[in-house]
């Protein structure tokens, strides 16, 4: 799943952990999906690096933060996958095009290889329709949710969502509704 505006309140360039708000319910909602049994992996672009922003270090507080706002409600994050790139940056070593910026898919094939995930049958949640493209072009069913950035109705058929919620814990009771059916 994707991180700002899907399991935090969207904060354009997120590098306090001072700014970090979960939004209501996710924390919850991602208990449920570790209950079930499910990896939880947060596939993210962190275009902040590549621009100068915010550096690894501020990445890294961020994240504490989010893990501890996360554990205090039982849920945990399995894996956290950042593109530290962008093509317009300003830091040299993050300047440039890759495979891993969403969305390109190079962070999911990355996350599935280390941690030995099947991706069949396996699911994207995002705020934006670059999330669902991304988890699309692995074969992801893709699901987008009205809590951060809003672009609109989907353009193309490759970005149309498998399923439209209105927060991560809705995307995630239609997941767990859709194994179920399937465990049927």
């Amino acid at each position: 799943m994707d991180r700002d505006g899907t399991i935090n309140e969207e904060v354009n360039y997120l590098s306090r952990p001072e700014d970090v708000r979960l939004i209501p319910g996710a924390a919850r909602a991602i208990a449920r999906l570790n209950a079930a049994g499910l990896a939880v992996v947060v596939i993210s672009n962190q275009s902040g690096l590549a621009r100068g922003y915010f550096d690894e270090a501020d990445l890294a507080v961020v994240q504490a933060r989010l893990n501890k706002l996360l554990g205090a409600e039982g849920a945990r994050v399995d894996a956290y996958y950042f593109c530290p790139h962008h093509p317009d940056g300003v830091v040299e070593h993050y300047t440039l095009v890759c495979d891993c910026r969403k969305p390109a898919p190079g962070l999911i094939r990355q996350a599935a290889e280390e941690m030995g995930l099947a991706l069949g049958g396996s699911f994207m949640i995002g705020d934006r329709l670059l999330d669902v493209a991304c988890g699309r072009a692995l074969g992801l069913a893709g699901i987008m949710v009205r809590t951060g950035h809003d672009d609109g109705p989907p353009r193309i058929a490759l970005e149309e969502p498998d399923h439209v919620a209105d927060d991560l814990a809705e995307a995630v009771e239609w997941i767990l509704a859709r194994l179920a059916e399937e465990d049927r």
